[in-house]
């Protein structure tokens, strides 16, 4: 019975090894080997052991790219989750909460690229939406897109915005999780709303906003899409990303053994972030028994 098992387990499972193997473990093999060598994407290849890591260092670019990445992150991943939690927490109590679940979650499942496109007409300086609104009320509304103190504000309520149905099912989730019968006895010894929220909710969602800060973390270092349809990258490269600067070292420059260096730099970076969150972890994330 467990060979049985055990054979139809592989059956199901090859598929996906195969996939895993061939789209995913063979390119970052091929990425790691092209970041040692020189090559233009047409001529010879040339070994140049890690004169591609030393080039990515010595980029001015590349450290500016890195700090709008940084930025970007710490504007939307910690603001992001906050109001999702927070509207988790509204919607739980409320009725017809499928409705509002649904409307919250339409932007999630629209590309990336569209909605992109979307806001690149919001956010027009001259002839956006969002400045003929503020114009009514009397506010001169900045160039969103052009300015270089905020393109990056810009682009983080983009994403926010984008992701904030996606995090706000899954709290939701996680709060219909919890036990009502904490929230009882809790009543019963007189706390309020806003202790029940602190000592209750907050620490047994603790696993939920563990997995969600990972998956914010590592999608917030792979911004790419947002930047090259509202500002390739502008202006003044106050919106160039990280991913940004790889597209544009193999795409734009010819320059793909450098550009792989730049990959493997970004691989290591999110690996590194993703295992001390699973070490910080131990200390605040409280899983029920």
């Amino acid at each position: 019975m467990y060979k049985r098992t055990t054979k139809w387990a592989w059956l199901f499972l090859t598929p996906q090894l195969v996939g895993l193997i061939i789209f995913s473990l063979i390119p970052v093999a091929i990425a790691i080997g092209l970041s040692f060598m020189s090559w233009d994407g047409f001529g010879a290849r040339t070994f140049v052991g890690i004169q591609n890591y030393i080039n990515q260092f010595a980029n001015p670019d590349f450290w500016t790219a890195t700090y709008n990445t940084l930025l970007y992150t710490l504007l939307t991943v910690p603001i992001g989750l906050s109001l999702a939690l927070v509207l988790a927490v509204a919607l739980n109590k409320r009725t017809g909460k499928n409705v509002y679940r649904l409307f919250f979650f339409m932007p999630v499942v629209t590309s990336s690229v569209s909605v992109s496109v979307m806001w690149m007409w919001i956010l027009n300086g001259d002839i956006g939406i969002l400045n003929q609104v503020l114009g009514m009320i009397g506010i001169q509304g900045p160039n969103w897109l052009t300015d270089t103190r905020i393109v990056m504000l810009s682009i983080a309520v983009l994403s926010i915005w984008w992701q904030l149905g996606y995090n706000m099912v899954i709290f939701l989730a996680g709060i219909q999780n919890i036990s009502k019968s904490y929230y009882e006895a809790a009543q019963m010894d007189g706390a309020s709303k806003v202790q029940q929220f602190f000592k209750i909710t907050l620490p047994m969602l603790s696993p939920t906003t563990f997995f969600l800060s990972i998956m914010a973390i590592i999608s917030s270092f792979q911004v790419f899409d947002q930047a090259f349809v509202l500002t390739r990258g502008g202006p003044g490269k106050a919106s160039y990303t990280l991913v940004y600067h790889i597209y544009q070292q193999a795409f734009i420059d010819f320059r793909f053994g450098s550009s792989a260096a730049g990959a493997v730099i970004l691989f290591v970076a999110i690996l590194l972030l993703t295992l001390i969150q699973f070490y910080a972890q131990k200390r605040w994330v409280h899983y029920e028994e």
